[in-house]
């Protein structure tokens, strides 16, 4: 068995799990006309069962679930993706759904958050967007949708940490949280990439991010901030 990487197509290995077959049919379309390969199945169970019979050889560069699917409408998808990240650490998962359910999103970013990401559905419409964050997460990078992030920050609480970043502070963290760069930052923000380095620098230093955790430090800061 070998772990997630680049397919050797040069596109990613997916493996889609979404119940409603016109959007299904579509994301299957989209990401094939992308060069990726996908394979698409419509509940929790099948996506569990594809992904454990592909790791006999090699397991997908990505997993992208809907949280809500048959046979209740819950957190089918959620729970599939948790087991298969326990089964399977480090694989890569995007899931989306039609609302911001902050409990899931925050049952997803505990523990190892790298190679994780949460968008809504609706930002499956700009398939640009999508297409780049579904690449983001399978190389290993943490993508939250905007609006998830700004109600996981409403429902925590806010800790010593958090409290002693500026307002500017807070800007950047919020667009650290959404998977951008710094150079993504200092565009968005109209600063300089000096500048913008000074202030992730100050966060890990307010958020008491330790010296050694500087590969995955971006990522802890980010689950800081948002109390996860």
């Amino acid at each position: 068995m070998t772990g997630p990487g680049p397919a050797r197509t040069g596109g990613l290995r997916v493996v889609l799990a979404e119940d409603t077959g016109i959007l299904r049919d579509g994301l299957v379309s989209l990401l094939e006309r992308r060069g990726h390969e996908v394979t698409a199945v419509a509940d929790g169970e099948s996506l569990e069962r594809e992904v454990v019979l592909r790791a006999a050889e090699s397991l997908p560069d990505v997993v992208v679930a809907d949280i809500r699917m048959p046979p209740t409408f819950t957190d089918e998808g959620l729970r599939a993706v948790l087991a298969l990240r326990e089964r399977f650490p480090g694989l890569p998962v995007l899931l989306f759904s039609q609302y911001v359910e902050t409990r899931y999103a925050a049952a997803l970013l505990q523990g190892d958050a790298r190679g994780v990401g949460y968008l809504l559905k609706d930002r499956v419409v700009d398939v640009g967007e999508f297409a780049q964050a579904l690449v983001r997460v399978a190389e290993g990078e943490t993508v939250l949708d905007p609006e998830v992030v700004s109600q996981l920050m409403g429902a925590s609480e806010q800790d010593e940490g958090r409290a002693r970043l500026s307002a500017r502070e807070r800007e950047v963290l919020d667009l650290l949280a959404q998977g951008r760069s710094n150079s993504a930052v200092a565009e968005a923000l109209f600063l300089s990439l000096g500048a913008v380095e000074k202030n992730v620098a100050a966060i890990f230093q307010k958020l008491d991010l330790p010296y050694d955790a500087a590969d995955n430090r971006r990522v802890l800061a980010v689950l800081r901030y948002l109390g996860v």
